[in-house]
């Protein structure tokens, strides 16, 4: 049988660095195409992995039809109605997180996945990395968790930082909350259930603090920025509960070797027809979290 063909839409630093790679290499696809709102930039990274250049909107409908599924590196209000369409088209979807940043945005991708009978997964890095996706699957089956502490502090607008995702106008918009956020509810929500109740404080430039209340009945604080002083970042996760304490382990792996671990993902569930557990209804979740505690702030 042949490989199912995808597709890529996106051009930066994170399509160029992690996607586009990851594509190429997976051993179960053929990579057939990648998009671009910059002919020249769609031209240059096609150009890199021998595949065929696409814009504009007639680039976008030859893209969706020759190809079995589509991975996005877009903003992620590009994404979302782009996804969409591509659901439309037949396409199973890989999206970015978020999936959108207004919950009527990250809807219309679900209904549109459900409709046309897609696979989708959203890719938060946490769960597909080798270093800690199996933890998060081990202490939600361990249970027993009481509360739970999380920081996701990058120092993307830190001084002197100097990263390449800096110039992405939509995350100095949105800030953490909307950049990080997803990362830290991804490994939460497995562990401890479905966030009930969300109390938001956000202190300028950009950090914002959240109080969660779970299903489970266990509650979680969160702090999230992306304009942390370089000394003072970092990423963790602590639970305390009847096991004593599990920390989140430092050591994630290759963001490659992760993304390539959410392709196995989707092509398992386009497969079987069973859908993953980090899929686009659970982007829409998270965006409706993160967009009651934007309302708050």
């Amino acid at each position: 049988m042949s490989k199912p063909r995808i597709g890529l839409l996106g051009t930066g630093p994170w399509a160029e660095r992690t996607h586009a790679p990851a594509l190429a290499a997976h051993p179960g696809l053929e990579f057939r195409g990648v998009w671009g709102r910059r002919p020249e930039a769609a031209a240059a990274l096609a150009a890199a992995h021998d595949i065929t250049a696409h814009s504009g909107e007639a680039g976008l409908d030859a893209l969706f039809a020759e190809c079995d599924a589509v991975a996005f590196a877009l903003p992620p209000d590009v994404q979302a109605p782009l996804a969409a369409r591509a659901a439309a088209a037949g396409c199973h979807l890989l999206m970015d997180k978020p999936v959108a940043t207004t919950v009527a945005g990250a809807r219309e991708v679900a209904d549109a996945a459900a409709s046309a009978g897609v696979a989708s997964v959203v890719f938060c890095t946490l769960r597909f990395a080798a270093g800690t996706a199996s933890w998060v699957g081990e202490q939600a089956a361990r249970g027993g968790w009481f509360s739970a502490h999380a920081y996701w502090l990058g120092a993307l607008y830190g001084r002197g930082a100097g990263s390449p995702y800096a110039d992405s106008p939509w995350r100095r918009e949105k800030g953490g909350l909307w950049d990080v956020g997803p990362h830290a509810l991804s490994a939460l929500i497995p562990v401890l259930g479905d966030v009930t109740d969300v109390t938001a404080v956000r202190t300028e430039p950009d950090l914002t603090h959240l109080v969660l209340r779970h299903v489970s009945g266990a509650a979680s604080s969160v702090a999230l920025s992306l304009s942390a002083p370089k000394e003072g970042a970092g990423t963790g996760l602590e639970l305390r509960g009847e096991h004593g304490t599990a920390v989140l382990p430092e050591n994630w792996g290759h963001p490659v070797a992760s993304f390539g671990a959410a392709l196995d993902a989707l092509l398992e569930a386009a497969r079987t027809g069973q859908p993953h557990d980090c899929d686009v209804r659970f982007g829409l979740r998270l965006t409706e979290i993160l967009a009651e505690a934007e309302a708050q702030t």
